[in-house]
């Protein structure tokens, strides 16, 4: 009975984190948005303080109601410090980014990512990629290449945050997986608010205070939800599913950040850029189901 029940219950693990993932993508694409319309308006660290005190204070309250507001393992602390840090670092980045890119172009070229992670498993965790994996990881990066174009006449220096970010990113998730299980994902998720706020609010003391409408804070306060919902449902997807079911599931932002580009900015992505981000996704689908079909057969 335990043998038949067991792909049952890995099947329904992994659905769950899937459907996490998507709702963690579909934040992604909102807070994007959001933010694009009240950063011409106000400074960025003002932007990402008064993001992250909102969200923090409503992950506070619900923490508290759980009885789960209290420090994390000891064990967890250097992993945290390290999330953290990939964390802010992310978060400056890929702000950079959708303030001077297109939300299309910097949602394809943070797509990535999964690509990102299966080389990132073969260089530290020893993981095995046969030929047909590089080849598809190769043709992920010449879909980012295409849509930077770098070394041309239409490179845009700018798509280089697109790029630290996602790099970021990469950390960020990798790290998330050496955390301990029984740390709640809610309380990981309140950490990382509190760090990126406090970098929100050192920047602050730098770069002057821009007076704000009632527009504006209604917008922060809408993002603050959606940055909570990317936080956390990023984090119980990455703990819930396989890393190699999930992880498609995040090319589901590039049709949000086209849909959002278009409706909110009158953004049109070119050509080069579609056919990048098609690279992209065939890309790293092909590795992803190459890598459960290999599974399969071990």
């Amino acid at each position: 009975m335990a043998l038949v029940l067991a792909p049952a219950d890995a099947l329904a693990r992994n659905l769950q984190g899937a459907a996490w993932m998507a709702l963690a993508m579909l934040g992604v694409a909102v807070n994007d948005a959001l933010m694009k319309l009240v950063l011409p308006d106000i400074g960025m660290f003002q932007a990402i303080l008064l993001r992250s005190v909102f969200a923090a204070a409503a992950v506070a309250v619900w923490l508290r109601m759980r009885g789960q507001l209290r420090p994390p393992a000891r064990q967890d602390l250097p992993w945290l410090a390290i999330r953290s840090v990939a964390e802010i670092g992310a978060t400056i980045f890929y702000l950079n980014a959708i303030m001077r890119l297109r939300l299309a172009e910097v949602s394809a070229i943070n797509q990535s990512l999964p690509l990102l992670l299966t080389l990132a498993g073969v260089l530290f965790l020893g993981e095995r990629v046969g030929w047909r994996r590089w080849l598809a990881i190769l043709a992920g990066f010449a879909g980012v290449l295409l849509i930077v174009r770098p070394g041309g006449e239409a490179f845009d220096p700018d798509a280089l945050y697109a790029v630290g970010g996602m790099i970021c990113f990469g950390i960020r998730e990798v790290v998330t997986r050496r955390t301990d299980p029984q740390t709640p994902s809610l309380l990981i998720t309140f950490i990382t608010l509190l760090t990126v706020g406090t970098t929100g609010a050192v920047g602050s003391l730098i770069e002057p205070w821009s007076p704000m409408e009632a527009w504006h804070l209604t917008a922060l306060v809408a993002s603050s939800v959606a940055i909570f919902v990317c936080y956390h449902a990023g984090v119980v997807a990455m703990r819930t599913g396989e890393i190699g079911f999930t992880a498609p599931f995040r090319y589901t932002v590039i049709l949000w950040a086209i849909v959002l580009g278009f409706a909110v900015f009158g953004e049109v992505p070119d050509v080069q850029t579609l056919v990048g981000a098609a690279m992209i996704v065939a890309a790293g689908l092909y590795a992803f189901w190459r890598e459960r079909r290999v599974g399969r057969a071990a």
